[in-house]
């Protein structure tokens, strides 16, 4: 029997009777009241303690079985299911503060309400994504035939899609015909896949240091070993990335190059040739992950226009000029990874998102999707050169000025934790990303990444302000 009464409470308004029920044995379940094997109380007992029907609780017990949270057994009743401890990415590694782990970031972006700042979050504004085309193209696609709505995507994904892609990826440079182009349902996904593909499990993967931090989370999952290089202005450090490709001979490489996460920097064309070399040197792969790309305001160098698509696989999604909700990416690369990662592709998620493939085709094709890209570049102008001068204000200095994109990798002034700064923050409903979740090697204790299109308000500049104060005596 569960310990103690079980009390309907204030907080079940707005939610049904059921709901509360089920609620109520998953909490139990997590806080160990009741444990793997335990038999649940009786569906007679369960609806005279909550006060509720008998009706309710039997659907609720069902429902908690199809989830997999409990078992029936006929004739003798209910029993918490005996459950394996679940795989938990934050128990791999190194621990880390909260505060300064990338799920930390992630998790209180993804979850802040409609009222919260995310100045440490990695998308524009919903006001700044173009809503009415959009709208248009979910009323095209309302009409559209029935194996459109209904039936799966070919693996590869909609042709006209990936041959739009094609002649986009062509005016930076990087020739690929759509046969070699697959997509997938994000950016993130393209890594994943292509982590599946390329790694086994203690395989060395060398990234950046900052880099993205979902770069070191989805290494973590696939139990690859990750080592890094410092990364400069002009790309990583040709010295450091030469002794290390060297010393732990590394399976891949994985980087963004025309605007780089979290810094902004750009790739020079010199650092590009000699990484390049390297790889050939050492037998690297590279993924260049280029979802910036569209930020841009003339095409920067590109790592798989230098090398045609031969040791580097080229990655990018629509996330962040389109529609976060339309998840779409895609990966190019030669065409006998192609072959196998369609393979892959059709192990791990069968056929493609036709719908959401149609969808993005119908707003790039859009008269007006290049004029609201025009209009994304000069708002991020603006707010870069804004941003950069209220935080300079703060004494907060930023590591360069970004040519192009939103993203703004900022040095607090000395002696101040941007781990603490992102905690005091948060309790005034302000989602910072601190540096340390981007640097494998930990040496960005004073540094933070800030998103300029998010950081507009001057609430936020007002808190920071108060906060660096605040630490300074």
């Amino acid at each position: 029997m569960v310990d103690g009464a079980i009390q309907m409470t204030e907080d079940a308004a707005g939610r049904t009777r059921m709901s509360v029920v089920m609620d109520t044995i998953r909490q139990r379940i997590a806080g160990r009241s009741l444990t793997p094997g335990a038999k649940l109380p009786s569906v007679r007992g369960l609806a005279l303690t909550m006060k509720v029907s008998t009706s309710t609780v039997v659907e609720a017990y069902e429902r908690l079985v199809a989830e997999g949270a409990i078992l029936s057994r006929p004739g003798s009743g209910f029993y918490v299911a005996n459950q394996a401890a679940p795989f938990a990415l934050a128990e791999v590694g190194p621990k880390l503060d909260r505060a300064v782990d990338p799920f930390w970031i992630s998790r209180q972006s993804l979850e802040a309400g409609d009222g919260d700042l995310k100045p440490g979050c990695g998308w524009l504004p919903p006001s700044w994504l173009p809503e009415d085309s959009v709208r248009r193209a979910l009323r095209t696609l309302s009409r559209a035939d029935g194996s459109t709505l209904a039936d799966y995507g070919s693996p590869l994904g909609l042709p006209p899609l990936r041959q739009l892609i094609a002649r986009r990826m062509a005016e930076r440079g990087i020739e690929a015909s759509p046969d070699q182009i697959m997509l997938t349902e994000s950016g993130t996904q393209a890594i994943d896949l292509l982590c599946r593909f390329l790694l086994e499990p203690g395989d060395t993967v060398l990234v950046d240091d900052p880099c993205y931090f979902n770069f070191h989370a989805l290494l973590r999952a696939h139990r690859a070993k990750i080592v890094s290089v410092p990364y400069t202005p002009a790309g990583p450090d040709i010295q450091a990335f030469a002794t290390t490709v060297a010393e732990h001979r590394p399976r891949l490489y994985i980087t963004n190059s025309a605007i780089h996460n979290p810094t902004g920097a750009t790739l020079s064309p010199v650092v590009a040739h000699r990484v390049l070399k390297l790889a050939d040197q050492f037998d690297l792969t590279i993924i260049e992950d280029d979802i910036f790309a569209e930020f841009e305001h003339t095409p920067a160098p590109r790592l798989a226009a230098f090398d045609g698509l031969d040791r580097v696989i080229y990655i990018g999604s629509f996330s962040k000029t389109l529609s976060a909700s339309a998840r779409c990416g895609f990966v190019a690369a030669k065409p006998q990874w192609i072959d196998g990662l369609t393979d892959l592709k059709i192990a791990t998620s069968f056929g493609g998102g036709r719908m959401t493939a149609e969808l993005v085709l119908n707003v790039l094709s859009d008269g007006s999707y290049r004029k609201h890209l025009e209009t994304i570049r000069h708002r991020l102008s603006l707010a870069m050169s804004t941003v950069c001068a209220k935080l300079k204000n703060l004494g907060v200095t930023p590591w360069l000025e970004p040519q192009a994109g939103m993203l703004l990798w900022c040095q607090l002034p000395d002696g101040i934790d941007a781990a603490d700064v992102a905690r005091a923050a948060l309790e005034q409903k302000i989602v910072m990303a601190p540096g340390n979740a981007f640097s494998l090697s930990q040496s960005a204790t004073n540094f933070m990444r800030f998103n300029i299109s998010q950081t507009l308000d001057p609430r936020i500049f007002d808190v920071l302000g108060n906060i660096l104060k605040d630490r300074r005596h």
